[in-house]
């Protein structure tokens, strides 16, 4: 039994059937096999994530849920074609939508949710804003909301179905002083300005 992250090999591939046997109190994301330790949020984040979950889950209707982290989310990828039980990617979005419910399981998701929400914070920005990008895209999240909490940004891609691309919905992206639409949850529109706080990021 793995009771501790310090006895892992972050040099080695992992899939879910490993990640299932780790019990250590630190979370953790396995993006294509690699390991990635999670930093605690701070309190601007989760203060933003609060907002939004509350803003977005009042919208709702019974169609969709939405789910904050921790909550497990596998992604098959296309380019990974292996069993379910051996699926690589595992990741802990900070707030995700799911309407097609046959993807819902007792651990979490398997599949893409429609909408995923990622909060920057200053460790994790590459990842977010690369490898994660990256991941979401090929595992077809439709929507895909970065929220960069220091300069009050969020930036809004879009799925292309026919490509299976992410195009940007606003360029450059959006301010506090600005309202944010969903295409996926259409009908959705959140004032910026009720999400960030007022308190600076340090």
């Amino acid at each position: 039994m793995i009771t501790s992250l310090s006895q892992l090999d972050f040099n080695r591939k992992y899939d879910y059937s490993d990640y299932l046997l780790w019990q250590f109190k630190e979370r953790v994301e396995l993006l294509k096999g690699q390991l990635f330790p999670m930093s605690a949020p701070n309190r601007v984040h989760q203060k933003i994530s609060s907002k939004l979950h509350i803003k977005i889950g009042i919208f709702l209707s019974d169609d969709c849920d939405i789910y904050s982290a921790p909550f497990d989310v596998r992604l098959p990828l296309p380019s990974h074609r292996v069993k379910k039980d051996k699926i690589d990617t595992v990741v802990q979005p900070d707030l995700c939508v799911i309407c097609d419910k046959s993807k819902l399981v007792k651990q979490g998701c398997v599949g893409a949710p429609e909408l995923v929400v990622e909060i920057l914070s200053p460790g994790n920005s590459k990842r977010e804003m690369k490898e994660k990008f990256d991941l979401y895209e090929e595992a077809g999240v439709l929507e895909y909301w970065i929220v960069e909490p220091a300069n009050k940004f969020v930036f809004v891609y879009i799925l292309d179905e026919k490509t299976g691309k992410y195009a940007p919905k606003y360029i450059p992206g959006l301010t506090e002083e600005d309202t944010i639409e969903s295409t996926v949850l259409e009908g959705l529109q959140i004032e910026l300005k009720a999400v960030f706080p007022e308190e600076n990021f340090e």
